[in-house]
């Protein structure tokens, strides 16, 4: 026999609630073969078969809080066999820890939030004092900055306190409410024979838990949402199209005054967004931040491209873009201005031999940076092909958390809305980013005439404590060169 574990979830990330399961006990699968979806606060996980044979038990049930290496499944050699009529499922498992009882009351404690993470707060209240609730039962969800973490009942009974509200910061191990045992033979009587009965190839929320986060963070009406899911289940991905979609613009608002009240709505910013603004700002107070800029005649690049977009496409099948002429540049450059691809840890520079090139990708959710692993040992075709899948993956929403850390450098491409020039922010611990705009055609002087040439402005943050003016301008300077001369990144000139 042979288990089906959480696989990694991506750094400090502990736990994930299972989404949907595509297979049931009974079902044959292949190695390899996707069994189940995994929603962690920012992306979706694919768990995979490990070996051939037949699913034998689910353990963890769709809306089941998981933590890493947890059993989700069991898998037994051979084909099915016909499941047994009295088979005995595994009910949902709770992620709360079971605190000590009262003579009549069982405490609800904050779980276990994940290494280094001492707070969260009230996200959603699914119960409130006076219902009966069973064992393993939701009660509410608490959000950190990294993950959604559900409440369950540690036993069965009537929910008799409650301590907290909604937007309520509780710290961990702190006490939340409690079960009283009044009531609980009625109670439990009413939940055994329900919980006995959990089937766990059904689901037991009618949508994946972080499609209602997102919808309600986003002012989405879920049940106008078409789910992609089994049997019409509102995926994440879901309410992300449906945030993309175009929306109608009110008119603007007249100045803020008391009579504008009623216009006006307040929306406490998610833990996620909270965590974007202070790392940010993190950036800003942190790094010794400047900006340089300098401007690319883009005629050559694209010149190139028009001659062999066709035949690229015919024999590598993707596209042939800007993107992986400004990732070759810029890997070039990088090679002669190493402190530009290096980062402070305490008082030592860390040089990078290698260029994990982090590409930034705007998703329905805001803005993520999937990393090129060794993007300098790579030609066109393979940083065309990385390029695009992982530009899919992010809008997707299933980008794992792994594949956006470890960057060295970044590129953000503000041109394809329209950005003219602008300063580009730092991504921490990174000591330089390069910002691309949108291409202009403009008046310029070659030769001593004036002759039209479609333009872009190139700005290059970077941190002054590593990086200093000359290094950061003749950085930019030869990614300009190698641009407007393509060639020179054949001859490695």
């Amino acid at each position: 026999m042979t288990d089906v574990r959480v696989p990694t979830l991506g750094e400090s990330v502990t736990e994930a609630t299972v989404a949907t399961w595509f297979k049931k006990p009974g079902d044959t699968v292949a190695v390899d073969e996707m069994l189940c979806e995994l929603e962690t606060d920012k992306v979706t996980v694919e768990v995979a078969a490990p070996a051939a044979g037949t699913i034998s038990e689910i353990v963890a049930p769709e809306g089941t809080t998981v933590g890493v290496d947890a059993l989700l499944a069991s898998i037994t050699a051979g084909k099915a066999a016909p499941a047994p009529a009295a088979a005995k499922p595994t009910a949902p498992k709770s992620t709360a820890p079971k605190a000590a009882a009262t003579d009549s009351a069982v405490d609800i404690m904050v779980p276990t939030l994940g290494e280094s993470v001492t707070e969260a707060t009230v996200a959603g209240l699914a119960k409130k004092v006076g219902d009966a609730v069973s064992q393993d039962e939701v009660i509410m969800e608490l959000e950190t900055d990294k993950v959604t973490v559900e409440v369950t009942a540690p036993a069965a009974g009537t929910l008799s306190a409650l301590s907290v509200k909604n937007g309520d910061t509780v710290a961990a191990g702190g006490t939340l409410g409690a079960i009283s045992g009044d009531g609980a033979s009625s109670s439990t009587a009413a939940a055994a024979p329900a919980a006995s009965k959990v089937d766990a190839s059904a689901s037991t929320t009618k949508n994946a838990p972080s499609a209602e986060k997102l919808a309600a963070d986003s002012g989405v009406a879920i049940d106008a949402v078409k789910g992609s899911g089994r049997d019409g289940r509102v995926m994440k991905h879901d309410v992300m199209a449906a945030v993309a979609a175009p929306a109608t613009v009110s008119a603007p608002a007249a100045p803020r005054s008391a009579a504008d009240a009623d216009r006006e709505e307040r929306v406490k910013m998610t833990r996620l967004r909270q965590t974007i603004a202070r790392r940010l700002k993190e950036s800003q107070n942190t790094a010794a931040m400047l900006t340089t800029y300098n401007e690319v005649d883009m005629s050559a690049v694209m010149a190139l491209r028009t001659e062999y977009k066709d035949l690229f496409m015919k024999k590598h099948g993707v596209k042939l873009g800007f993107m992986s002429f400004f990732t070759k540049a810029c890997c070039h450059a990088l090679k002669e201005i190493p402190e530009v691809n290096a980062e402070i840890d305490g008082d030592h520079v860390v040089y990078k031999n290698y260029v994990n090139m982090g590409i930034a990708a705007g998703t329905p959710t805001g803005l993520v940076v999937p990393v090129i692993r060794d993007a300098d040992q790579m030609g066109f075709a393979e940083i065309e092909k990385a390029i695009a899948e992982k530009g899919a993956r992010a809008r997707d929403g299933k980008l794992s958390m792994a594949e956006m850390q470890g960057g060295s450098f970044t590129i953000s491409n503000g041109g394809v809305y329209g950005s003219l020039m602008s300063s580009p922010i730092l991504n921490p611990p990174q000591s330089g980013i390069l910002g691309m705009h949108t291409i202009q055609k403009r008046a310029m002087v070659v030769n001593d005439e004036i002759v039209i040439r479609p333009m872009m402005y190139l700005a290059l943050s970077y941190d002054h404590r590593i990086v200093d003016g000359k290094g950061a301008v003749t950085f930019l300077v030869r990614v300009k060169e190698a641009l407007e001369d393509p060639r020179r990144l054949l001859m490695d000139l």
